[in-house]
């Protein structure tokens, strides 16, 4: 394969920043652009949530240092949106109608936070959580004795509350599910946040639906109604996938269809992040991630494949979060609802690990405030290890893994 004279990468988040970065590194010497909506230059979105919400800093991480894209030649066009993409012809067009050619695209396009299809679900005053912006705001409007509705009780829904809870505000968490993140971890690690956000003063309205939004307020599917000063929506997000369909790209599993390698239906285009809907060779089938680390494990990846390499990405799932005095790590992918559920440690103490087992084999761990078998869990993890439940509560992870 002829080296590339110019790789264009659509989304300057994490994905699309660490591709450019590897593509240096990896010795490339062509052009590399990188158009992003943003004004800002790339950085990580764990710490919105987190550090910068607690108010623990003031700006996010950055995927690179301010002066690397000059110095690595990195053509960085912000506050740019890209309307059209024409496999055919290798070009891309922004908004004001300029045409930009291509020898290989990586699309990097993220996610936009949904909206709840209810009466007043678009209101202005309704916040979501995905920019530094929006944290900011976020931020300076937690004070003390705000009220604060959060609706979903995922990963951003309960790091939201635990932030407002820091700042003093009183928070109610609604969703139409019996526990926090449920879908995720399972009924018994469900509880297990429940009873850690109750401990801090947050009341639950579980097991209720939303039937709308007012100015002030949230109507409920009970009847009933919750008066916000402010209102946090925080039920996931939707992969940016227009230009990739339109561009008539197969789509799967609610993402771009990329193949072990990360490339997509059409020639010399490739997706990573959280649109990438990608063959992964451990589990054998598709999975999409909307996590920090896969974002930046195949933006690094995608660099080689661009390059002519064909080498499979194939490293597991991971994710962390950290709510008040609580912090945890997961690696793998489970069916939480399904695969059996072991614990080693003690969950009344908030000290244990937990590890789900579907036909005998490790599938994820969650290690939550323990941080020494990192790297067995890892091991265990990606070899998909067959063991009993005994050796799990009871044995040297190490020599498991």
């Amino acid at each position: 394969m002829a080296e590339p004279q110019r790789i264009v990468i659509i989304g300057s988040g994490l994905a699309g920043a660490s591709a450019a970065g590897a593509l240096r590194e990896r010795g490339y010497g062509g052009d590399v652009v990188v158009f992003g909506r943003e004004a800002h230059e790339p950085y990580e979105l764990p710490a919105l949530s987190k550090e910068l919400l607690l108010g623990d800093t003031d700006s996010p991480h950055r995927v690179h240092d301010p002066d690397f894209y000059e110095k690595a030649r990195i053509e960085l066009r912000l506050k740019a949106e890209i309307t059209r993409i024409d496999v055919g012809e290798r070009v891309i067009v922004d908004s004001t109608g300029v045409t930009h050619s291509y020898d290989r695209l990586i699309l990097a396009t993220g996610s936009t936070p949904r909206r709840l299809p209810v009466p007043g679900g678009d209101l202005p005053g309704l916040r979501t959580l995905r920019t530094v912006d929006d944290s900011l705001s976020l931020r300076a409007a937690l004070t003390d004795g705000t009220r604060v509705v959060v609706v979903g009780a995922g990963w951003i829904g309960c790091e939201v509350a635990a932030a407002a809870r820091r700042h003093g505000a009183s928070v109610t968490v609604i969703d139409p599910v019996d526990l926090p993140l449920r879908r995720v971890l399972g009924p018994r690690m469900g509880e297990v946040f429940r009873d850690l956000h109750a401990a801090n003063g947050v009341t639950w309205r579980l097991g209720v639906g939303v039937d709308g939004f007012a100015e002030h307020g949230v109507r409920l599917a009970d009847g009933s109604e919750l008066t916000g000063d402010v209102v946090v929506v925080a039920v996931g997000a939707s992969p940016n996938l227009d230009l990739a369909r339109d561009a008539g790209l197969t789509l799967a599993e609610g993402g771009v269809a990329v193949d072990a390698a990360l490339r997509t239906s059409a020639p010399d285009v490739f997706a990573v992040g959280d649109i990438a809907a990608h063959d992964h060779p451990r589990y054998g089938r598709r999975v999409r991630v909307e996590h920090w680390a896969n974002a930046k494990d195949q933006g690094a990846h995608v660099a080689g494949t661009v390059l002519g390499a064909d080498d499979p990405y194939v490293t597991s799932p991971y994710f962390f979060t950290d709510q008040y005095d609580l912090g945890m790590e997961y690696r793998g992918l489970a069916d939480a609802e399904r695969d059996e559920l072991v614990v080693r440690g003690d969950v009344d103490a908030r000290e244990f690990t937990a590890f789900w087992l579907r036909e005998g084999r490790v599938r994820a761990a969650m290690n939550v405030n323990q941080w020494d078998d990192g790297e067995a869990l890892q091991a265990l993890v990606d070899a998909q290890a067959t063991v009993t439940p005994e050796q799990l509560r009871e044995g040297n992870l190490a020599e498991l893994a």
